[in-house]
């Protein structure tokens, strides 16, 4: 297949790229394109076929449910049911914008693009090419992250083409995504809202909003033998091809244990480090440093985290180290993306 690469500035829109790209969806095909978390690949959420097409384009396991991207409000209810006040207090908040709701769906919607289950994720993006383009694409667009399954999500165009040429019939390049994570996705089908991914809308900007909220456990545990109800809850994502250590405790002990561990890395063993920026002058034993930036520059370290991870892929990178960044508003996002693609590789000192 033939891939389409087509650049589009966000603040002048070229109406002809997005009705070709509008016009690719609604005849069943596959488009990647940007938001303000990371990039998607777009699907019309309504066609079974469209769906299959995108796990089948990712190498996506079919019972992970895809998020159905809308482009204005009142778009919800012709998917979704059960949508209360606290939901729409929060979607009035924090709509648009990087938070996916999920509701009980409407028949409208197929078994394939909810993974086989009753409910349908709800997203409805802030970034201005995303709106154009589900707007053009009819809509409804079903849109998991535009990466192979399981790798590093894509948060500019040429991380998408890295997974997606030859896969997929066209992709948007609009430049860097601003956030660089996922969405938050909370479930309003339990009696207190349950988030299920952590991301930008952190808990406190929640629990601003709504009484009551929980986190389901599957955030920070393993969850191999339970049905997903969220992309990410399962299997194992964002991953670098290396193997992965997150080093957590104090600072200095924290850095001592990574020196040492390069010290005593393999013969012709390929080591990276991802470092705060205090830090990252340490480890003059690794093939790779990343610098993250500072810790109170937390929009940044998000911003960076997969690129940082592409980037070891890029260096034929074996073994990955990465400081925890426990930061005080996007830290749970940040450290549930990393336990994630360390396969819950974590070492206390």
């Amino acid at each position: 297949m033939n891939t389409v690469y087509e650049t589009v500035d966000p603040g002048n829109i070229d109406p002809g790229i997005i009705k070709r790209a509008g016009d690719v969806i609604r005849r069943g095909g596959l488009v990647a394109f940007p938001t303000e978390t990371v990039y998607g690949l777009g699907g019309d959420a309504l066609n079974p076929d469209a769906s299959r097409r995108i796990y089948e384009a990712k190498a996506r396991p079919s019972d992970n449910p895809l998020i159905v991207h809308i482009a204005d409000f009142d778009s919800v209810y012709e998917i979704a049911d059960g949508i209360s006040d606290e939901a729409c207090l929060l979607a009035g908040r924090y709509w648009p914008g990087p938070l996916t709701m999920i509701f009980r769906k409407k028949s409208i919607v197929p078994y394939e693009t909810t993974g086989g289950l009753d409910t349908v994720a709800v997203r409805f993006p802030s970034h201005p090419v995303a709106a154009e383009f589900i707007r053009a694409a009819g809509g409804y667009v079903a849109a998991p992250s535009a990466n192979i399954s399981g790798r590093p999500s894509p948060t500019s165009g040429r991380h998408v083409l890295e997974d997606m040429d030859g896969r997929i019939d066209m992709i948007i390049d609009s430049g860097e995504c601003d956030i660089g994570l996922e969405s938050t996705i909370i479930d309003f089908t339990s009696d207190v809202p349950v988030i299920l991914r952590p991301g930008y809308i952190n808990r406190k900007m929640l629990e601003d909003v709504l009484d009551k909220v929980a986190t389901d456990p599957a955030v920070t545990d393993a969850t191999e033998n339970v049905k997903p109800k969220a992309p990410g809850m399962k299997y194992r994502h964002y991953a670098p091809k290396g193997d992965m250590t997150i080093v957590s405790g104090d600072g200095e002990r924290v850095a001592a244990y990574i020196e040492d561990e390069l010290l005593h890395k393999k013969e012709n063993e390929r080591t990276g480090v991802l470092a705060l920026t205090p830090s990252a002058g340490r480890y003059e034993a690794a093939d790779l440093v990343i610098d993250m930036g500072d810790a109170d520059n937390e929009d940044e370290i998000a911003a960076r985290l997969y690129d940082a991870l592409r980037k070891c892929d890029s260096a034929n990178i074996d073994v990955i180290y990465s400081e925890e960044f426990d930061t005080p508003k996007l830290g749970s996002a940040i450290m549930n993306r990393l336990i994630k693609a360390a396969g819950h590789r974590i070492i206390h000192v």
